[in-house]
């Protein structure tokens, strides 16, 4: 039987590394080689910091760090807008030069990726044929890649995370013991900082405590399910695939037929923002964002006016759909001219996320997304079954310490046919937004919650109910 290898490629200092590359080429100064950061709008100090330079990180400034911070600790820093259009085609192109080393490729996010090299390095040495795929990005592309090699994706995501700039790490089983065990117990993937501080709490500071911890004191910790999935890690074992891309959906539409053809501008639009409800919503449930938006009006003698945009950058915010719909509904009716039917759709779809480039750009965007995620769990729970997003199960017991859901601080609640599906959910929103932590923890019926929280603040319930 063939022995796995795999390989985890992650961009170092994504964001910041591909604006230094357009810099470069424009004639600037490398962004790389002076304290530099990336953020929403470089004029406004409530944008956050997505991306950082080494020099800048020596002076302190991390990610999600406030500009306004930054620039007190950094007064002669450089900030720079980002440019999604740009880091899409250096994705893109990073993407494909780890695709013709496998086919057996899975994009975990917009700036790393795993590749199954099993059945291509034979003979070969994995680290040598590893140092040649990060070499050729940095020769070709402009930037560094760190490389992880492992038996497995727990692995080699681990070895990809160690020293960096561009380098090559391996962790094969027989490194565990001295690679990995001396590593905080927050280093192991999936380990949050509460599921940290509990650890800590019971003297289980390193990956090798847990690892060598019995099942029967970790289930008290944590759990079962999460104490299993622990000990599985902490020991360097996963045997979950790589998950190579399949055929996605390239638009979702909807549209709104009246009973009696209509002209009032306000009920035109409450039937856009219906169905800007709608679509939004769907393309948020399967995990997708999207860069062109269209609409379209019939009049009663069925003929049709339509028109489409370019968004700044993939989002599946509401109401940053519905806006750009009602720009262009302007453009297209006369606004007195009886309609029959209003529609909206989206395509360009990707699951990439930058959200954090555009998030503080806006002071309502915060409040947007809020109200899209209280939408969402309100179509839960609807009786629709068409738009149902997830199974609808009676609400198993809390636990004691459990917050009381309420109108104003009460959790979004979101239940799933089974655990990985919930998992999977919450694996999405922290990749969306980093300022956001979820831990693990069991009911006394066995079921899975997953919640989510941002500074503490339990935001969400994934719940993968039986």
């Amino acid at each position: 039987m063939t022995a796995r290898v795999i390989f985890h490629i992650d961009v170092n200092s994504a964001f910041l590394s591909w604006t230094a590359v357009k810099f470069v080429q424009e004639g600037k100064q490398d962004l790389r080689l002076v304290p530099a950061v990336v953020s929403g709008d470089p004029n406004d100090r409530r944008s956050i910091v997505t991306a950082a330079s080494i020099p800048a990180k020596k002076r302190g400034i991390k990610v999600a760090t406030p500009v306004s911070m930054a620039l007190r600790a950094c007064p002669d820093l450089v900030i720079v807008r980002g440019d999604w259009e740009w880091y899409k085609r250096c994705s893109e192109a990073f993407i494909s030069i780890c695709r013709s080393y496998s086919p057996v490729l899975q994009q975990f996010s917009i700036d790393e990726c795993f590749i199954d090299m099993s059945l291509r390095c034979g003979k070969r040495d994995p680290v040598e044929i590893a140092t040649r795929l990060k070499d050729e990005i940095k020769s070709r592309l402009g930037f560094t890649v760190n490389v992880g090699v492992g038996p497995n994706k727990l692995l080699a995501k681990m070895a990809s995370d160690f020293e960096k700039p561009d380098k090559v790490h391996t962790l094969w089983e027989s490194e565990i013991r001295e690679k990995m065990w001396p590593l905080g117990v927050r280093d192991l993937l999936w380990v949050g900082k509460r599921t940290e501080e509990r650890l800590i709490a019971y003297g289980i500071h390193t990956i090798g405590d847990l690892a060598c911890l019995g099942i029967g004191r970790l289930t008290r910790i944590v759990g079962q399910k999460f104490a299993m999935q622990l000990h599985e890690n902490a020991n360097g074992r996963d045997d979950s695939p790589v998950e190579t891309e399949v055929q996605e959906a390239k638009s979702y539409s909807a549209e709104r037929t009246f009973p009696k053809d209509l002209s009032d501008p306000k009920d035109i639009d409450r039937a856009l923002f219906n169905v800007a409800c709608i679509v939004a919503h769907r393309i948020r449930r399967h995990g997708f964002r999207a860069s062109t938006v269209s609409m379209f009006i019939k009049y009663k003698d069925f003929s049709v006016a339509q028109k489409q945009c370019q968004t700044g950058q993939p989002t599946d915010i509401t109401a940053v759909i519905l806006n750009e719909a009602r720009r262009m509904l302007a453009e297209v009716w006369d606004g007195v001219t009886p309609l029959r039917q209003v529609g909206l759709g989206v395509s360009r779809l990707t699951r990439e996320t930058v959200e954090q480039m555009s998030l503080f750009e806006d002071p309502k965007m915060e409040y947007y997304r809020e109200w899209d995620r209280q939408y969402d769990a309100a179509r839960a729970q609807s009786e629709d079954a068409r738009l149902l997003a997830y199974e609808r199960k009676s609400t198993p017991e809390a636990p004691a310490d459990a917050p009381s859901p309420s109108a104003d601080t009460g959790p979004l609640i979101f239940r799933y046919p089974d655990g990985e599906k919930a998992l999977a959910a919450v694996k999405r929103a922290v990749r969306r937004d980093p300022s956001l932590r979820f831990h693990r923890v069991t009911l006394p019926d066995g079921t899975d919650c997953f919640d989510l929280l941002r500074d503490g603040r339990l935001l969400e319930r994934h719940m993968g109910t039986r």
